[in-house]
């Protein structure tokens, strides 16, 4: 009978752990672990870049530092490019990925999404002299873009047929391409038009035209309701007491658009 009444309570206690263990999920990891892994890439100012001390800095390295000083945690920032910001989250690399990461039915197909927190415009490039107005105007052309980046998804599907494109791995990469002249027109978001222009003047480059404008929100690994809810809460928190505006007007020069400020958490 002991033995009976031992074997019984052995199942009931292995039962308890399963549940414990059902019940865990990427939020209380994070809770448990003291520390938030977040993903941002350094290579698209002023979102994210170095400062003068080759510290990290940035629109989104600021937003970043926030979340994780109101939660209470330590922040680990997870170095990332375009390509790699959502395989860090669907590889367990990271808790969040909070770095110019756009909405699309793409990506929400494999990742969740918070809120947009900020905005950014995505833009083709060129220098002074060669005319192109359009994305029918691509069409003969050789054109750079950042590999896994919403404008490289874009002119893939909606570029010319006569368009070639050269995918580069990060920003970096195809700025020096640029600048090297590997390349003569490319696809960028539009802060970053000014800095190559600064660095190489000779090459006269500026913004064509706009390919589009995109809502920014931070991304969640798919199914974590818990840890998207928390972050939710904190954005639909810091736009209404204007913390999210004034991060993005400290390195953007201006305000948030009233598409941003007016969103609500979704119930």
């Amino acid at each position: 009978m002991k033995r009976v009444l031992v074997a019984v309570a052995m199942v009931a206690l292995a039962g308890m752990s399963l549940a414990q263990a059902a019940n865990a999920d990427q939020l209380d990891d994070i809770k448990k672990a003291g520390k938030i892994r977040i993903a941002v890439d350094l290579g698209v100012p002023p979102y994210g870049m170095t400062d003068d001390k080759m510290q990290p800095s940035g629109s989104d390295i600021e937003t970043a530092q926030a979340l994780a000083k109101d939660w209470g945690l330590e922040f680990e920032h997870v170095p990332t490019t375009g390509a790699s910001r959502i395989p860090a989250l669907q590889t367990g690399k990271a808790d969040l990925v909070i770095s110019t990461l756009s909405i699309t039915p793409e990506r929400a197909k494999v990742i969740d999404f918070s809120l947009g927190y900020a905005v950014l415009r995505t833009v083709i490039a060129a220098p002074k002299g060669v005319n192109v107005k359009s994305l029918a105007d691509l069409d003969g052309k050789t054109v750079g873009t950042v590999r896994g980046t919403t404008h490289d998804t874009q002119l893939t599907k909606e570029g010319p047929k006569g368009m070639k494109l050269v995918r580069y791995e990060d920003d970096a990469t195809e700025a020096q391409a640029f600048l090297s002249g590997q390349v003569d027109i490319f696809s960028t978001a539009e802060l970053l038009v000014a800095p190559i222009d600064k660095k190489n003047p000779a090459r006269q480059v500026e913004v064509k035209f706009v390919l589009d404008t995109f809502k920014l929100a931070v991304g969640v690994k798919k199914d974590e309701k818990r840890l998207l809810d928390e972050v939710n809460k904190w954005i639909a928190t810091n736009l209404k007491n204007g913390r999210l505006d004034a991060i993005y007007k400290k390195y953007h020069g201006s305000g948030l658009p009233e598409s941003i400020l007016s969103q609500q958490v979704p119930q």
